[in-house]
This record gives structure tokens, sequence and C-alpha cells, in this order.
């Protein structure tokens, strides 16, 4: 029974403090999110938020830190922008795809440490922008007495912006599973409690039939993440037979497992963080006089969460991001090249160049059905909306935080119920 792992799980010590460390550093997260920075204007910012649904949705992945303004108000976005750039960088400069690819831990280690580099210009930037953009005579919502408390306030969002990367990249050295994706998640389950108050307010018996096909359309998405999160494509791999000393080894038969939607929900984070940025840089001009004024409303309502233009540019991007970032972790050439040193092959496929090319050839088919699913999961509480006549993204149940918090926890499950397998090994 699953009451008996969590008694089992608590019983190890190694893990207990794992699991403890990922929960302090969840209230750590929470305590930040909510110190405010000096010189808000609460009820302008509320009444700002409440008219722009792209940054309602930028807030759910930061837990409501930006619509309190808080110190750690831009979330990991200038980290997973970072990491955005050096991954893209790795098909423009042979020497970086070598580093990350190649030269293994080493070689990853030094990425990151480029990736943490390149995070401090980018909060800056993405901080000043955030304050120029509130306290413009357009939103009203930041007053400074001085310069020197405006660029305090930048310093100290670029500070909670690091902090926050070290407190994720934290969890991922001392905790279980992976720091920033645990980050997002624990952001999205922090406005749970506030969506459910919300949906209680406005609750109206007429909305009934609504809400039951919203909450059972969310039901079935659920179960269809779970599906296809776990399943997976059996490529046969059989061992030939060596002798070592005076016995025979090998000749056994095994799967190498290919995942049908390999990249988790790295693409839709990707996605967001380029959808985002338009609208977020037609909102300095939207006052703007003359051409410019005009070309910032259009870019503003291109970019609306509910238009057209924005559906099919957020599924054609996570569709774009989940071949990419494929491309980048999971390499055919060299899971070929180990096979054939481990004396491995798949039955009827020359060791090889070969069997690179046909485990190119099976995971780009694979890969469809996962990046179209994935595509059409983003883009989920748009096609919802209009049927049931729910705001989708005054829940938690909107396609994105839905994948991202069953990915997250089916991910984080598995790594502690390896955990469990691996002390019963050595308890054998």
């Amino acid at each position: 029974m699953w009451y008996q792992t969590v008694i089992q799980v608590f019983r190890i010590k190694e893990l207990r403090e794992k699991i403890l460390f990922v929960l302090g550093a969840f209230a750590v997260f929470r305590l930040m999110a909510n110190i405010p920075i000096t010189g808000i204007d609460s009820e302008q910012l509320a009444r700002f938020f409440g008219d722009f649904q792209i940054f309602q949705l930028l807030g759910a992945f930061t837990g409501g830190s930006l619509d309190r303004f808080s110190i750690v108000m831009l979330g990991l976005g200038p980290y997973i922008t970072a990491i955005i750039i050096f991954q893209l960088l790795t098909m423009i400069f042979p020497a970086l795809e070598k580093m990350y690819k190649e030269e293994g831990e080493a070689g990853r280690a030094k990425f990151n440490q480029y990736a943490r580099i390149a995070t401090v210009p980018l909060a800056m930037l993405q901080g000043w922008a955030m304050i120029s953009l509130l306290s413009g005579p357009s939103a009203n919502i930041l007053r400074f007495s001085s310069v020197l408390e405006m660029i305090a306030a930048l310093f100290m969002i670029a500070a909670g912006a690091m902090l926050l990367m070290w407190v994720g990249e934290l969890v991922t050295e001392r905790g279980i599973g992976n720091g920033v994706s645990l980050l997002i998640f624990a952001g999205i389950m922090a406005d749970f409690p506030r969506n459910i108050r919300q949906m209680i307010e406005v609750y109206d018996s007429s909305m009934a039939p609504g809400y039951i096909a919203f909450f059972a359309m969310a039901i079935a998405m659920v179960a269809a993440v779970v599906l296809v999160n776990e399943a997976r494509r059996n490529i046969p791999v059989s061992y030939a037979k060596r002798v070592r000393g005076t016995k025979m080894a090998g000749g056994v038969s095994t799967y190498l497992p290919l995942n049908i939607n390999p990249a988790g929900v790295i693409p839709i984070i990707f996605a967001l963080s380029i959808l985002i940025f338009p609208a977020m840089v037609a909102q300095f001009f939207e006052s703007a006089g003359g051409w410019v004024g005009s070309v910032a409303q259009t870019t503003i309502s291109l970019f609306a969460t509910d238009s057209a233009f924005y559906m099919i540019s957020y599924f054609a991007l996570v569709v774009m991001f989940t071949y990419f970032y494929t491309a980048v972790t999971f390499d055919p050439k060299q899971i070929s090249n180990n096979l054939q040193k481990m004396g491995g092959f798949v039955p009827g496929i020359r060791p090889g160049h070969p069997t690179a090319n046909f485990l190119r050839y099976i995971l780009n088919r694979v890969l469809l059905l996962g990046a179209v699913f994935l595509g059409l999961i983003a883009i989920m509480p748009q096609i919802i909306g209009p049927f049931t006549g729910v705001n989708a993204f005054s829940f938690l149940i909107g396609g994105t935080s839905l994948l991202i918090a069953v990915s997250v926890i089916l991910e984080t499950v598995r790594q502690i119920k390896a955990q469990l397998q691996m002390r019963e090994y050595e308890t054998f």
C-alpha cells in the first residue's frame, strides 16, 4: 500500500533527509515570495495583473511572487532563459556542443557554470524591464523617492533571482529530483488554495454543468499525461557471448526503452519563455503615439492568451522545442557506439552507423506523437474554456500547469522508488 511506502521512505535516514531538505527549500522559496519590494501600490498592482492575462500566466509559475512584486518576482526565468540561449548556441559552436555532449560530467558542469554567469545580466535586464514597466505613467504602480532607491530595488530583484537559482541547484544536488522543476511545481501548487477560493466566490448554480465538464476534461488530461509520460517504445537489444576466464558471459536479450515524451516539460517552459517576451516588450511602448504605439498594440493583441496566433505559435514552438531538446540530450550515434563497445546489437541491424540511423528513425517517429501531445496539452485551456464557460487561467488545472505538476510528481516518485530499490539490493 502507498502508506507503507511512505513509512518506509521516512525510516531510511538518507532518504528522509533528502525529502526534508526539499520541503525546507520550498519553505524558503515561499518566504522569499512574500517579501515585497518597497514603493508598491498594492491596489494598482492587483488591477494591472487583472487586466493583462499574459502576466497572470507568468505569475502562475512564480507562485504569486510576481503578483506581489517580491524579491524573487522573476522566479527562475533568467536562469531558464540562459540555459535556452546556451543550448541554442550548441548548434552554432561545435566546441560548445563537444563540451556539453562529449566531455561528460566535467563538460556539463562547465556548461552550467556559463549559464549561471549569463543569468546575472539577464536578471538585471529583466528586472529593469519590469521596474520600468510598472513605474511608467501607464501603470504607475512603483514609486521611488530617488534613483538610488530604484537601483537598490533592481539589485535586490537580481539577487533574488540568483538566490532562487542557487536554492534550485541545492535541491538537485542534495534533494530528490530536478530542483528547477520542483520549484516551478511549488510555485504552481502555492496558488492552488487561492484558485479554489476564487472558484467558490464566483460559483453560481447555473455554472455547475460547465464546472463538471471542465473537471471531467481535467481528469481525462491527467490520465493522458500519465499515460504518455510512462509510455515507452522498447527496442530489442542482444549481447554477444563472450568468454571471460573460464566462464561464458553475455548472450542475453534486453530492451532499450525510448520515451514517447523524452523532453518532459522542458519544451513548454522554453516556449512560454519566448512567447511572453514580445508582449512584455510591447507593454513599454503601448502608450507611445504614432506607428510605435500601433505596432505595440498589435503585438499585445496578437500575443494575448486567447488569440488564434498565440495558440498556433504556442503549439508550433512546443513541437519544435521537443525535437530540439531531444536532439541536444539524446545522441543516437553515441548510444550506438556504447552498444557496440559492450557487445550489444539490435537484431537485424548492423552495429555502428546503421544502428544509429535505425535509432534516429524510430526516435523521430515516436517523438512526433510526444511533440503533438505536448502541443495539444499546452493549448488545451484555450480549447476547453469556450465550451465550458470556465476561465482556465483562474485555476491550477490549466494545461501547462497540469502537465508540469503531474510530470514532476511522476519523476519524483520514480526517483524515490529507485532509491528504495537500490537499498533493497544493498540489503540483499
